[in-house]
Parts: C-alpha cells; structure tokens; sequence
C-alpha cells in the first residue's frame, strides 16, 4: 500500500422532519496518516436547538439529547474542525451526507478531493449482500479493531463510523490488485 494522508469524516443527522432541514447532531473525523490511523481522532456532539428528530435517524440521539443542548453549534465548531479537513483528502462511506453537511456549513470553503469507500467497495468486492459500513466491517472482521481505536461505541456514532471508514479504505488497498493504487486514482474513480 502507498502511504497517503487523509481524513474519514462521518455525521450523524436529525433525518428529515417537515419544516425542519437535515442537520448534523454528531461529528467524527479520524486522520490517515502515511497509509496508517493516526492519533487525530476528534469527536464532537452538535447543537440543534430544539427541533425534532425524524424518528427512523439512526443513532443514540434520544439518549444523548441532554448533552446535544449544551453541545456547540456548528459555527462554533467550524474553527476547530476546519484546520482538520482543509487541504486534505476527505474519506467518507457515501460522501453524500458528509460533502452535503459540510457544504451547507461553509459554502465559501472547497473541501476534497474525496474518496467513497461505499464506490470502492462495490468496485473490489462485487456482488456482496450489502455495502452497508456496519456490514463491510462486519464481514472483513475489522469490528474488533475498530473498536480498539473507540471503545464503547458502536454503528451510527460518528467517531465509530469514521473510524469504520478509514479501516476500510485502509483494508481494501491491502487487496492484491489495490496496493499500487494511489490517492488520485482513489479520487478519480469515486
């Protein structure tokens, strides 16, 4: 494998509700550094005011809704996440969300190249019963080490699923046929 820098970033959502946009109420970001999960995981729970979550979001938010409203918002965080993702690759498991999120936060900022591990994952690994994160990282029996680097949380936490992310980015360019791709490859295919 080609050693690369880049950053796995996740959200958690409040989901849609009628009359209430999509926001972030959990941010994780974990750094590759030289091929390898550094030491730069960050985790943050978001402010959202009061407004209601859909009720199918994924995630412990009813538990956590306490600590959410007390949370820094968005802006409040954005000096401290945007030194993390500025000028990097950002690695995402269907950037969708992610590149919508952090989008809507700072429309003035370019953010990426990126790289989807859900587009990769479906090129190397064809005909899998599911590219859910959870599943992949359950499949390839990363789940151990990914809790290694996270204790205590599991799927639909954003450090967890950063974490997951970057597992798997990390054990896909160990497949034979993968370790000579390099990070603009990654970027040209997603």
């Amino acid at each position: 494998m080609m050693p690369f820098n880049a950053v796995a970033v996740d959200f958690e959502t409040t989901g849609s509700v009628l009359g209430y946009r999509n926001e972030p109420w959990q941010i994780g970001l974990a750094s590759i550094c030289e091929g390898e999960i550094g030491d730069g995981l960050f985790d943050s729970l978001i402010n959202v005011g009061d407004r209601p979550f859909n009720k199918y979001a994924p995630g412990r938010h009813a538990q956590l809704r306490s600590k959410i409203a007390i949370a820094p918002t968005m802006q409040e965080l954005w000096c401290v996440i945007t030194p993390k993702l500025a000028g990097t690759v950002l690695v995402a498991h269907n950037i969708g969300t992610e590149r919508s999120v952090l989008g809507t936060a700072s429309p003035l900022h370019v953010l990426g190249p990126w790289v989807d591990t859900l587009v990769l994952s479906r090129a190397a690994w064809p005909g899998l019963p599911s590219y859910a994160l959870e599943d992949l990282i359950a499949i390839f029996k990363l789940d151990v080490a990914v809790l290694s680097r996270c204790p205590g949380r599991a799927a639909h936490d954003a450090l967890y699923d950063a974490v997951a992310c970057a597992m798997l980015l990390l054990h896909l360019l160990k497949q034979p046929g993968w370790e000579r791709v390099d990070m603009a490859d990654l970027v040209a295919m997603c």
